[in-house]
C-alpha cells in the first residue's frame, strides 16, 4: 500500500534549471536573484517592499526589532501556533503574552487579546493560521493605541482579507517558504512592508547591520565601504533559494487552485459528518488551505491519538493539532501556569490530514474513507 504523506513540495525541471543558472553565475549568496524575488513577492501580495530572510522565524525577529520591540516589552500572540511565533519574541528580549483563539477560526480571539493589554504591550502578532486570515479589523483598536501589528503570515501566501491579499494591509507581515508551505524554497522567509525606512532597517539588520550590501560592494568593484552602526544578524537568503522561490511564485495560482479544489472535496465529504467539524471560512476571509484540519466533535468514536495511529496503519500520514506553546516546558518556566481553554480544546481534538497539489483523487478518497470510518468507529 502506497503511503500518503501529509504534504509534499511541488518541484519539477523548472526549479532545477533555475538553480543550475545560479550555480553557473558564480553568485550563490545573497545577490541579484534575491532582489528579484523580493520585488516579485512584494508585488504579488500588494506591498511596496519585500526583504528576504533565512526563515520566517528570523523574519519575525527582524520585524519585531524594526517595530521597536525590546527588553521589558510585552508582545501578545496566540499559543495555538508553531513555537517560532513566541520564540521570535524572546529573541527580541521581550515577553510573550498568550491570548486564546476563536473556536471556529482557530485564530487569535481579538476580545481576549484586547483584555491582555498592559502598559508594557508593544506589539501583537496575529497568526493567519493554516492560511485563514485573522480578523485584522477587530485588532485595529490596539493599533490606534500605538501597539504595532506584526502579522505572522507564514501560512498565508495567497490568502485574502476583505478581498485584499494578506501583506497589503499596511502592517509588517512575515511569510515562510518552508516545505510545508504552499510555495517552497527549501527554507526562507520574507518581510513585507509599505514603509521604506522599515525596509531599509530590516535589510541592514539581516546582514550584520552593514550599511551597504555585499552585492552593492561587488558592483562598486570594492570602492564602496560599509559601516556597522548597530548589532545585526546573519539572516540572509541565498540566490539558490530565491531562484527556486521565483519559479514557485510563478506557479502560485495553480497551486492555490489545486489546494482549494482538494479542500472543497474534503468539505463536501465531511460537512454532514457529525463526528467532524470542518474549517471555517468567515465572510471576511479567503482561505488558502496551506493545511487542512478537522476538529473531532464529542460524537467522535476515537480520541485524537487513536485516530492518528489507525490512519498511520492505513498508510495515511496525519498530524496532531498544533501543540500549545504555553504548555511547553520552556514557556511554563518563563510564563508560569496559563489557562487558555479554547486553545487547549482545539489542540487536543484537531488533526491535520494530507493536502498538497499532487494529491490524487484516489489518494484523497482513501483519506476521506479512513477519516469517516474511524471517526464513526467502523473498523474494516
Amino acid at each position: 500500500m502506497t503511503e500518503i504523506p501529509l504534504t509534499r513540495p511541488e518541484f519539477d525541471s523548472a526549479e532545477a534549471r533555475a538553480v543550475a543558472d545560479v550555480l553557473a553565475s558564480g553568485w550563490v549568496s545573497q545577490g541579484p536573484r534575491v532582489g528579484a524575488f523580493e520585488q516579485a513577492f512584494a508585488g504579488r501580495v500588494g506591498a511596496r517592499f519585500g526583504v528576504a530572510a533565512s526563515s520566517c522565524t528570523t523574519a519575525l525577529h527582524l520585524a519585531l526589532l524594526a517595530a521597536g520591540v525590546g527588553p521589558g516589552d510585552e508582545v501578545i500572540c496566540p499559543s495555538y501556533s508553531f513555537i517560532a511565533t513566541a520564540n521570535a519574541v524572546l529573541y527580541a528580549g521581550a515577553t510573550p503574552l498568550f491570548a486564546d483563539i476563536q473556536p471556529d477560526t482557530w485564530n487569535i480571539d481579538p476580545a481576549d487579546a484586547c483584555r491582555r493589554v498592559t502598559s508594557k504591550t508593544k506589539a501583537i502578532i496575529p497568526v493567519h493560521q493554516v492560511g485563514l486570515p485573522a480578523d485584522l479589523d477587530a485588532l485595529a483598536p490596539l493599533e490606534a493605541r500605538g501597539i504595532a501589528i506584526v502579522e505572522d503570515a507564514a501560512c498565508a501566501i495567497g490568502t485574502a482579507y476583505r478581498g485584499s491579499p494578506i501583506g497589503s494591509h499596511g502592517h509588517i507581515a512575515c511569510f515562510s517558504f518552508h516545505p510545508r508551505k504552499t510555495i517552497c524554497a527549501g527554507e526562507g522567509g520574507m518581510v513585507v512592508t509599505d514603509n521604506p525606512a522599515v525596509a531599509d532597517h530590516i535589510r541592514r539588520l539581516r546582514s550584520h547591520g552593514a550599511s551597504t550590501s555585499d552585492f552593492a560592494r561587488h558592483q562598486a568593484k570594492g570602492l564602496a565601504f560599509e559601516e556597522y552602526a548597530e548589532l545585526g544578524y546573519n539572516y540572509r537568503m541565498t540566490d539558490i533559494q530565491a531562484a527556486i522561490g521565483l519559479v514557485q511564485l510563478d506557479k502560485l495560482g495553480q497551486l492555490l487552485a489545486r489546494r482549494r479544489a482538494i479542500a472543497e472535496r474534503y468539505n463536501a465529504a465531511f460537512r454532514e459528518v457529525p463526528e467532524l467539524q470542518i474549517p471555517a471560512e468567515p465572510p471576511y476571509a479567503t482561505h488558502a488551505y496551506q493545511s487542512y484540519a478537522v476538529l473531532l466533535t464529542d460524537r467522535c468514536a476515537a480520541d485524537r491519538d487513536e485516530l492518528l495511529r489507525e490512519l498511520a496503519g492505513r498508510g495515511i500520514s496525519c498530524r496532531r493539532g498544533i501543540p500549545p506553546i504555553h504548555r511547553e516546558p520552556l514557556y511554563r518556566r518563563r510564563c508560569g501556569d496559563v489557562t487558555l481553554p479554547v486553545t487547549e480544546m482545539v489542540a487536543a481534538r484537531s488533526i491535520f490530514i494530507p493536502i498538497f497539489a499532487a494529491l490524487t483523487a484516489d489518494e484523497q478518497a482513501r483519506v476521506i474513507d479512513g477519516v469517516i470510518q474511524l471517526a464513526a468507529g467502523i473498523r474494516t
